[in-house]
């Protein structure tokens, strides 16, 4: 029976033997279901009919959809996810039957495809909703908007910053701001670095990439991802160290039945950066089980400053690095018995670059020059195996990473070769966990319901520079940890009370203890208040920290004896030095953050496909490692300095110094004399720096049936307000607005139209601009507004060889927009702001795809 309205029910009853008895298939039973490819609400109508289940969709959100043939064993849950995979929906269990709705509904919530209940990232409770935003970003919203490489995705964030580790950094940018070594890319929410945001894959940990303990997101192949789940707000209660600004969570494809092939070829119209991308996926569907494998090639070429006007001022200047590189991911799983299932997950990916700069002002690479090269690998395993223990759930998960970083630079002069410099990154991870989580007791509102768990994590670093280099490092760091979440719904929908339409409540606490820094514990606390159906009231407050890294644990230290006058001594005899001292400190203690946020979300169900979400957010980070002397020069000169500094310092403070330090320079033309030494300028790393952050992110959906089509609209815009103190009595610098920090203002919008295998996009992108305060007159450098266009065709039907096939095209930054030109002073900066601006300029791509 079909009920014609703004909500369409596809229902059916399935008769059983000759009694005529009405029978539902149960959800985690598997049933032949056989359907040809056909509109997605005839494929639900059909599923409905063949189940005996009570599927209900809205008829705009189903749309022209169209939906793939099914033929096979398949559970309800299993059949769903197949018809709605590569569309913006999803589906929730409701009493008995389904609904199908738009990702990112009411509750931030995913249906997951173990069929066993609701995955929300940010909590670890099945079921849960969520009091902290989460922007959900589907493979095929992300592909829509022309992008194809998660770096990408990334770096369009609104709630990111470009700086930390991505390609293109310049040499200009501070190294606290950024870097890359090995061409990887990182989120780095809300600016507090790549460190600070906790990357993860399926939910679990994979190694870091290089020296920073950034994840390198660029390293999963866009074609094996089902979506992107990313929570802007601190979350070490559920996830332990590194997630201060928040987790992003990459959630691969649970299934694919099928071979689809895609080649992508894409340049800059000014020239450079011409890549070429392929990729296969494969997976098949199978009794109690499944799994997929992809694999993905891509390579581009360098782009060079001589190849945009604005950048020639510094020639012959690599700003993006040539690259290439191959990537393999892995998933599968089976249900061993009706409630014990394993699954397990593999990536490997292997990139090799290189870039040139000059070393003399007039750019020319014949008179000297130097070319670095990299070359990194990664490796990440992980397998769960989960049983059913009524409405419980017993999980142990276990995770092995390893990460490789090489790099060299070879000098030359005159075009011959004069010197080289290389090393090594390594990195490890293993992890092994056991949580179980369910219901407790009944409340008013549902079932209250508890997670708990715990386990172990260990760290392996090791940094090599050739043999008996005195920067040799191999550190270790370990963990063990216990965590519980609970989740309390106090009043539900069902009670009908007035002004309480709904009222939940949610904790967690996390106990972690390392081996090497001591003990730390880390709260959260969420409310959701629904004062009716229209509007939530989200608020959370919870703390979150960031273990030291082993570059700033374990770093060389050194003892640089310097004449007095570089740090700005005056008034000393001639001939006084003074000791210089920078480096690891093996006696740091864990960064600390402590985060709040207030969420207003709209879901009027006059307009199903709309939604609106205002969160206020605000983080408080301490015991930021730092050097605490910003400009050495003024060391001695600046009074703010004075807690660094030892004037006169004993013959004894001396030699325990030197003896102590890993290595001692003499940077002036006479012997060491103790004598003449009349300062100590301790600038090795500290728990000293202090961060304040705070903003505005506002979300918005809509979706509506156009031109017999669908027609999608989303926007994200973020406001962010932040500074730092560097250490007490230093001054309060604004960070926020200002040259390599965020922007005060990014935004993004997109508008797309879907008719049958025909598809439309337009985005519009919006970078705020910055001051440069580099100077007592500070200059502004302007904002960066671009315009991105798609479009795909899809042959459906049967069509012989041309069935299946797809031909995308995309432009991005349609106006060939180019960043503003900021003072550069070393012949190898670069000539604009790297961290938030794209040097590429129009950049077109073509793309044909085939689902075999």
């Amino acid at each position: 029976m079909t009920i014609f309205g703004d909500i369409r029910f596809f229902s059916a009853i399935a008769t059983a033997s000759m009694t005529g008895t009405a029978m539902a298939s149960a959800p985690a039973e598997q049933m032949a279901i056989d359907l040809p490819a056909q509109p997605l609400g005839s494929a639900l109508k059909a599923l409905a009919l063949q189940s005996g289940n009570t599927i209900l969709a809205n008829a705009h959100l189903v749309g022209d959809v169209r939906a793939p043939a099914l033929h096979g064993r398949y559970t309800v849950e299993d059949a769903l996810l197949r018809l709605l995979e590569g569309s913006d929906l999803n589906f929730d269990r409701v009493d008995g039957g389904y609904v199908v709705r738009a990702d990112g509904g009411r509750d931030d919530r995913r249906a997951a495809s173990d069929g066993r209940g609701i995955i929300v990232t940010g909590s670890r409770i099945r079921g849960a909703p969520g009091a902290s935003p989460v922007t959900i970003l589907s493979e095929k919203a992300i592909r829509d908007s022309g992008l194809a490489d998660l770096g990408e995705v990334a770096r369009s964030l609104p709630q990111s910053f470009g700086g930390g580790q991505n390609p293109g950094v310049g040499f200009n940018v501070p190294s606290s701001t950024g870097g890359n070594v090995g061409g990887g890319s990182t989120v780095n929410l809300r600016g507090l670095g790549s460190d600070a945001t906790l990357t993860i894959l399926n939910g679990r940990r994979v190694p870091y990439d290089s020296a920073r303990q950034g994840v390198d997101i660029s390293a999963i192949p866009l074609a094996a991802v089902d979506r992107i789940e990313i929570v802007a707000d601190g979350a070490s209660a559920i996830y332990g160290s590194d997630a201060v600004g928040g987790v992003v969570n990459v959630m691969l494809k649970r299934d694919y039945d099928g071979v689809e092939t895609r080649a992508r070829l894409a340049g800059a119209t000014d020239g450079g950066d011409v890549e070429q991308r392929y990729s296969i996926l494969a997976g098949s569907r199978w009794q109690g089980g499944g799994g997929f494998m992809a694999y993905e090639y891509n390579r581009n070429t360098a782009l060079l400053t001589n190849q945009r006007e604005y950048a020639r001022v510094r020639p012959n200047v690599t700003i993006l690095p040539t690259s290439q590189r191959h990537a393999i991911v892995a998933s599968v799983h089976q249900d061993i018995t009706d409630t014990l299932t394993i699954e397990a997950d593999a990536l490997y990916n292997d990139r090799e670059g290189a870039f040139t700069y000059p070393l003399n002002a007039a750019g020319d690479l014949a008179v000297s020059r130097t070319r670095q090269t990299f070359d990194s690998n990664m490796l990440a395993l992980a397998s769960a195996a989960r049983l059913a223990l009524g409405p419980w759930q017993l999980s142990l998960s276990g995770t092995f990473g390893k990460g490789r970083t090489y790099f060299q630079g070879d000098t030359f002069r005159n075009d011959q070769f004069a010197s080289t410099a290389s090393g090594r990154y390594n990195n490890q991870t293993v992890t092994g966990e056991v949580a179980a989580d369910g219901p407790l007791f009944a409340l008013p509102g549902g079932p209250a319901k508890l997670a708990i768990g715990a386990g172990i994590r260990a760290n392996d670093f090791e940094i090599f520079r050739g043999v008996g280099n005195i920067n040799n490092a191999r550190p270790s760091q370990d963990s063990r940890y216990a965590f519980g979440e609970l989740n309390l719904p106090l009043v539900g929908p069902d009670m009908g009370l007035p002004l309480i339409h709904r009222l939940n409540l949610s904790a967690a606490l996390r106990y972690e203890r390392y081996r090497q820094i001591g003990d730390i514990v880390t709260p959260k606390l969420g409310v959701i208040y629904a004062p009716n159906d229209v509007l939530d009231l989200k608020a959370s407050w919870g703390k979150s920290f960031r273990a030291p890294s082993f570059i700033q644990l374990y770093s060389i230290q050194q003892a640089l004896l310097y004449p007095v006058t570089t740090f700005g001594g005056t008034g000393y005899p001639a001939g006084s030095t003074a000791l210089y001292l920078t480096g690891g400190n093996s006696d740091l203690k864990p960064e600390r953050a402590r985060s709040w946020s207030g969420t207003l979300a709209l879901h009027p169900p006059a307009w199903p496909g709309a939604s609106l979400e205002v969160s206020y957010f605000s983080t408080r980070y301490v015991n930021r490692i730092v050097t605490p002397i910003p400009i050495a020069s003024q060391a001695l000169s600046n009074p703010a300095n004075g807690g660094q500094v030892t004037l006169s310092p004993t013959a004894a403070q001396l030699a325990a110094l030197v003896a102590g330090a890993d290595q001692f320079l003499n940077a002036t033309s006479s012997a060491y004399d103790p004598s003449k030494v009349v300062a100590i300028i301790d600038n090795s790393n500290v728990n000293a720096g202090r961060q304040s952050i705070s903003g505005i992110d506002v979300q918005a959906r809509y979706q509506t049936a156009l031109a017999d089509g669908r027609l999608n609209l989303s926007a994200s815009v973020t406001y962010l307000d932040s500074e730092q103190q560097i250490s007490a009595g230093q001054p309060v610098q604004r960070l926020a607005g200002t040259l390599f920090n965020p922007p005060h203002w990014r935004g993004r919008g997109t508008a797309s139209w879907d008719k049958g295998g025909l598809g439309l996009a337009v985005t519009l992108s919006h970078i705020g601009g910055v001051d440069d305060q580099r100077t007592a007159s500070a200059g502004r450098v302007r904002s960066m507004t671009i315009a991105d266009v798609s479009a795909r065709y899809r042959i459906e039907g049967d069509h012989g060889p041309l069935g299946g096939v797809e031909v995308r095209l995309s432009i991005q930054n349609l106006f060939n927009v180019a960043p503003a030109v900021i003072a550069t002073s070393l012949y190898y900066d670069t000539p604009y702001d790297s961290t938030n601006y794209s040097p590429v300029g129009r950049f077109v791509a073509f793309e044909l795809v085939k689902k075999w």
